[in-house]
């Protein structure tokens, strides 16, 4: 049995639904990092009033770029403390511009076998109109956090497997991924 398992993705692709599956189907703990990223950010001198003012003065870039060096000390926090778990990172947490930060985080998860990338479909396109429906993106001059975490490389990179997602269920989903979990 793998010890353990890491979903990466999109926000909006089911990362903290199937992981809470894939946990009880395995009978294993779920962590997930939305539950504790402001812990591990906190921890790194996150400043809540510059987030704001970054986000109000540069929009979401601007908080976006602000987050990434804390994303990557998230992960390596969450990783050395959660073993022989099912364990959901943020979609954030998987994407970096910045090829340092990327070349922490890709270190760290090359030693797991099971980081498995959900995304809603293999057409990058047709994935990126299905989240921005589900995240009731509004087409704008802002970036497209969809398109930007569907197109961008890292993802791919991290990934030692992809499921899709598009006309499953969450337990079809979990269907897909558990015969994975045995392949290595």
């Amino acid at each position: 049995m793998p010890s353990d398992i890491i979903l990466i993705g999109p926000i909006g692709t089911g990362k903290s639904t199937i992981g809470r599956l894939l946990a009880t189907k395995l009978n294993l703990p779920q962590c997930s990092m939305d539950e504790k990223r402001w812990d591990y950010y906190k921890e790194m001198g996150y400043d809540e009033e510059l987030a704001q003012h970054k986000r109000e003065t540069e929009g979401f870039w601007g908080i976006y770029q602000y987050w990434k060096p804390f994303e990557a000390y998230a992960v390596e926090r969450l990783l050395s403390e959660h073993q022989n778990c099912v364990i959901d990172l943020g979609a954030g947490h998987s994407v970096y511009e910045d090829p340092i930060l990327f070349q922490r985080v890709q270190h760290l998860l090359a030693a797991y076998a099971h980081v498995i990338l959900l995304l809603p479909s293999a057409d990058l396109n047709e994935s990126i109109d299905i989240l921005n429906e589900r995240n009731e993106y509004i087409p704008d001059e802002t970036l497209n956090i969809n398109e930007h975490f569907v197109k961008h490389p890292s993802n791919y990179e991290l990934a030692k497997f992809t499921v899709y997602t598009k006309d499953k269920t969450p337990d079809q989903t979990c269907s897909k991924i558990l015969p994975l979990l045995n392949a290595t």
